[in-house]
């Protein structure tokens, strides 16, 4: 699904409008019923809910809003913030519409802003997805009044003072909202994670905008939803066997660091691969046929540590490299004659990532259009360099995988997969039990066993990060998010793969 900017938000309800020949007030109104849809079943009618509205068309969602919830059975009361006699026409609209039963109340000074009860729930609706410039005087004090209150806030479409789809300047004052409730899309500040302590828990609810505009639409930023996923997995055939689906190459562990081999190996095998077979220094020969029966385990000749590559290599689809492999010198020639000579995919991880991005001749080996790298964000800054922000460390994203013509898995709570084209895509799925040892050992091995089936590289890594993030949600479910281990999410991959074999909701 595609991310929108602001200014595309804007043309996707002009569009709307001129599609359906309604007033722009029935849209708004339309988007109102959406949030109220998904108040109802958050908060019950016994609690009062205090709606504060900005003077354009966030105000005019948050009167309508207002309105909606008093016709089912909520006590409202609402808070008109600074000068209203340049509000918005849909604004004004809405104003008139408000019952008898609530009266607005203006606030047009510092000490006209109202203590609120403890625990109050709150509506934010001062500004929306069109703001360009920090919010100040009288608003600036209302909304730090509203997070020092210590209430619930709800905001409608963004909160108050973030942009959209730029770098809010350093110390604005913005809404920190426990519920964004979005309309139709998410918002690229959703995906973040500068932005947390903001948005909070998002919620995206349809309000119709035009399908052929967003379909139409050039975007560099997308998100993946699980209806993406289930078109690109490739269902298995009655007469298959296990050379259709390929034969991976791991090279990975190193003394003292055999469980990412592990991890990374049982991994891929859980995901579908039709061979695997593991090159190890030869302390972890024992290791790796004991724990993982299913495997080929090819001993190098260093004990300790990765030095060599193997003799018949050509006969591997993909090679995954890098789950605890260290950086020890032999490793670091190792890991420049696979950049020389490798002909495979590979999929690139953990200390690989820091061998190459210590060295610029690496640098300039990276063969193109054959290599998926899967960094957690230290080793991004070390091969792509610091970034002062999420917004400069997404566009690095981009350039790195443009200058390099490479798949890069920037992993996170929404985990950016940047392309070669300079295309953007944030995952939806995984929690914060993830942020754990070894989850990154299970994608490489995830993503290295989809390369060797033969999917693209694009593919793999979007249906990779997809089903680790949701092994992820499903071992939450069953040992909490204190509790999970990498091995959690691979004792959940085959329920997940079996979720996108089911009809999307």
């Amino acid at each position: 699904m595609k991310l929108l900017t602001a200014a595309q938000t804007r043309e996707a309800d002009a569009q709307t409008i001129r599609e359906e020949g309604i007033p722009s007030v029935d849209l708004m109104e339309r988007a109102a019923k959406a949030f109220t849809g998904w108040f109802e079943n958050k908060f019950q009618p016994s609690e009062e809910i205090f709606v504060f509205c900005g003077p354009g068309n966030n105000g005019g969602d948050g009167l309508a809003v207002a309105r909606l919830l008093q016709q089912r059975n909520y006590t409202v009361q609402v808070y008109l913030v600074g000068d209203t006699a340049k509000a918005s026409e849909d604004f004004k609209t809405n104003l008139g519409r408000l019952p008898e039963e609530i009266t607005p109340q203006h606030i047009q000074a510092e000490q006209e802003i109202p203590e609120l009860p403890l625990c109050a729930c709150v509506i934010d609706a001062l500004f929306g997805t069109g703001l360009t410039r920090p919010v100040t005087g009288l608003y600036e004090e209302v909304v730090e009044q509203l997070n020092n209150s210590g209430a619930c806030i709800t905001a409608i479409d963004i909160p108050s003072g973030l942009y959209t789809d730029s770098q809010t300047p350093e110390d604005s004052t913005i809404i920190r909202a426990e519920y964004t409730v979005s309309f139709q899309l998410p918002k690229l500040a959703f995906f973040l994670p500068q932005h947390e302590e903001f948005v909070g828990e998002w919620h995206v609810v349809p309000i119709g905008l035009s399908a052929r505009y967003i379909a139409g639409v050039k975007t560099h930023l997308c998100y993946t939803t699980k209806q993406d996923v289930q078109h690109m997995l490739k269902h298995r055939k009655k007469f298959s066997h296990k050379g259709l689906y390929g034969h991976a190459l791991l090279l990975a562990g190193g003394y003292g660091k055999m469980g990412a081999a592990v991890l990374a190996a049982r991994a891929c095998l859980k995901s579908g691969v039709g061979l695997l077979t593991i090159q190890a220094p030869s302390v972890g020969y024992t290791v790796l046929q004991t724990a993982v029966p299913e495997a080929m385990t090819l001993t190098d000749a260093n004990r300790k540590h990765l030095s060599e590559l193997p003799e018949e290599i050509d006969k591997f689809n993909v090679i995954g490299v890098g789950p605890g492999i260290g950086t020890a010198p032999p490793t670091k020639t190792a890991i420049g004659e696979l950049l020389a000579t490798a002909t495979h995919p590979l999929v690139i991880d953990a200390d690989a990532i820091n061998i190459i991005a210590g060295s610029d001749r690496l640098l300039g080996q990276i063969p193109k259009n054959r290599v998926i790298f899967t960094p957690h964000p230290k080793e991004f800054e070390r091969i792509a360099g610091k970034s002062e922000n999420d917004y400069e460390r997404m566009e690095r994203l981009r350039a790195f995988c443009q200058r390099h013509q490479c798949y890069v898995t920037l992993k996170g709570s929404h985990t950016a997969i940047g392309t070669p084209e300079g295309n953007v895509f944030f995952n939806t799925t995984g929690n914060s039990g993830m942020a754990t040892g070894g989850t990154g050992d299970v994608l490489t091995g995830m993503i290295t066993a989809l390369v060797a089936q033969h999917y693209s590289l694009e593919e793999a890594c979007l249906l990779g990060v997809y089903v680790h993030g949701l092994a992820g949600d499903l071992a939450l479910q069953t040992v909490g998010a204190i509790s999970m281990m990498a091995t959690d999410l691979i004792e959940h991959l085959p329920k997940a793969f079996m979720c996108l074999q089911q009809p999307a909701p």
